[in-house]
C-alpha cells in the first residue's frame, strides 16, 4: 500500500510528491525544492517517515519540476526516470529557468527512459506510466489501479489544464491527451496534480472548462 505525501515548493507552488510503503522504501516525484529550505523539509519528511528513497521519477522536466533533481540524485544516490522525449527539456530547463532569474544546476547524471506502458515497481505496489504529452512532449502520468489515484504533473489541474505555450508544448495534443488517456480511468480516480489542489477524474469530466468528453 502507497501512502502520498505531498510538498508544495519553488516560487512556481510546484507539487513534488513521496510515495512509500510498509517496507520503508519510497520513490520521489518531481523534485521541485528550489531552495535548500525545501530541500531540509523533503529531508525531515523523509527522516520523519523512516523510509528510504530508491526511485527518482519525473512527469516531465519543466524547471519547477526538476529544481531539486540534481540534490535529491546525489543525496540518496539516485538517477533520474523520465521519458525520452523529455531529455530535450530537460537539457534546456537551465537556460529557461534563467528567464525568471532562477540559476540553477541541471541534474546530469545517467537517465533512465521510461515509455508507454511501463510499470514501476516498489515491492507489491505498481504505477502504471501513461504518456500524455502536450504540456511538454514527452509528459507521463503515474497511476496506481490498485489504489485508485494518479500523479498527474501539469496535464490535468483542478478545473483547469497545463499550459500549452512553452517550448514544444501543443494545446491539440494536450486535450486529445486528456480525453483519450485520462478522462477514460474510472471516476472516483483522485488526480494529484503538478499545481493545485487534487481533484477526481468525474469532476474533471463535469467541471473543466478546457476539456470536456466527447460525446458518445
Amino acid at each position: 500500500m502507497l501512502t502520498v505525501s505531498l510538498f508544495t515548493f519553488n516560487p512556481f507552488q510546484e507539487n513534488t510528491f513521496l510515495l512509500h510503503n510498509e517496507k520503508g522504501k519510497a520513490i520521489i516525484i518531481d523534485p521541485g525544492c528550489y531552495f535548500s529550505a525545501e530541500q531540509e523539509t523533503l529531508k525531515n519528511q523523509i527522516l520523519r517517515l523512516g523510509v528510504t528513497p530508491v526511485q527518482l521519477l519525473a512527469t516531465h522536466c519543466h524547471p519547477d519540476h526538476v529544481f531539486g533533481a540534481k540534490w535529491a540524485a546525489k543525496y540518496y544516490n539516485l538517477e533520474l526516470y523520465l521519458h525520452p522525449e523529455e531529455e530535450i527539456i530537460l537539457q534546456g530547463a537551465g537556460t529557461f529557468a534563467l528567464r525568471y532569474g532562477l540559476g540553477f544546476d541541471t541534474y546530469k547524471g545517467p537517465l533512465h527512459f521510461l515509455n508507454e506502458g511501463d510499470t514501476i515497481q516498489l515491492d507489491e505496489d505498481e504505477l502504471q506510466v501513461i504518456l500524455a504529452p502536450g504540456h511538454s512532449p514527452g509528459s507521463i502520468c503515474f497511476y496506481s489501479p490498485r489504489q485508485n489515484f494518479l500523479i498527474g504533473g501539469d496535464v490535468l489541474l483542478y478545473e483547469s489544464i497545463g499550459r500549452t505555450d512553452l517550448p514544444l508544448g501543443n494545446s491539440e495534443q494536450l486535450l486529445a491527451s486528456i480525453r483519450q488517456k485520462i478522462y477514460t480511468l474510472p471516476d472516483d480516480t483522485v488526480v494529484y496534480c503538478g499545481h493545485g489542489p487534487a481533484t477526481t477524474i468525474g469532476h474533471e469530466k463535469a467541471h473543466n472548462p478546457y476539456v470536456r468528453p466527447l460525446p458518445v
